[in-house]
């Protein structure tokens, strides 16, 4: 099922696409929802980020090009990170590079929706905690990371998580392509099998650190092949499965401030 967002005259809804036509459902879609009987032409909707998060959650470095380069210890410590709430935008809303720096890093994700508290949770338990997939692109500025390894003001800035189309309830998430294409031109193409910290060891390991809660995003990191872009370039992150994630970027106005 295809959980999806959107706007039609400023007024917010949320539907479930069913053969080309968007079904509008009210209610909280990770309890209990019900259509309503209103319908609508995806061609005359905005499609939005399909949910609001509660949190995201972040992994760093967790692609190889190759199954024989997955090391046969996995780290102690794997590499996660926060991104705000403030940093979601959706499908065709513009990456505004900020005005300090000239080019910015897109990374296509698989992100993971968690659909009820998960604590303490057994590597082959996790599936029973998580609602659905989208896409993510955890859109980075490296010049902001520092030498020790802060990576949270380089991942922070508005309009740094695009998200979309929609939440796909019905996906094997060990069995798909993480892509990109950066101006139609293939930069990423993975499978989810290159993970080093392999979906459930992930969350497994975040339930034992916090309560994960429904709605939190958790953005399982991005295949080899990203690159540095600029104003004007156009990013499709894809899995076939979901759908195509595009945005383009562009310089910040030159009034915005930043640190």
């Amino acid at each position: 099922m295809k959980f999806t967002r959107f706007s039609v005259n400023t007024e917010v809804y949320t539907g479930v696409i069913e053969n080309n036509v968007i079904k509008e459902v009210e209610g909280d879609i990770f309890e209990s929802w019900e259509f309503t009987g209103k319908e609508f032409s995806p061609s005359d909707v905005t499609l939005l980020a399909p949910l609001e998060p509660n949190q995201i959650i972040g992994i760093g470095a967790n692609f190889v090009t190759k199954v024989e380069e997955i090391p046969d210890t996995l780290p102690e410590i794997p590499v996660f990170f926060f991104k705000p709430t403030s940093s979601v935008i959706g499908p065709e809303d513009e990456i505004v590079i900020p005005a300090a720096i000239n080019e910015v890093k897109f990374e296509s994700e698989l992100a993971i929706i968690i659909g009820r508290d998960a604590k303490n949770v057994a590597e082959e338990d996790v599936l029973d905690y998580v609602f659905g997939y989208t896409v993510g692109n955890d859109v980075t500025a490296p010049q902001y990371f520092r030498e020790d390894g802060h990576w949270t003001i380089g991942k922070s800035f508005d309009t740094f998580t695009p998200l979309g189309p929609v939440i796909e309830t019905e996906l094997d998430p060990f069995n798909v392509r993480v892509e990109a294409r950066l101006n139609d031109v293939e930069k990423q193409n993975s499978a989810t099998e290159l993970m080093i910290v392999p979906i459930g060891k992930m969350i497994s390991y975040l339930s034992n650190v916090m309560t994960l809660k429904k709605g939190d995003v958790i953005l399982t990191g991005s295949p080899v092949g990203a690159e540095l872009v600029g104003a004007g370039d156009s990013i499709e992150c894809e899995i076939k499965e979901i759908g195509v994630l595009r945005n383009t970027f562009v310089s910040a106005k030159q009034n915005v401030k930043t640190i």
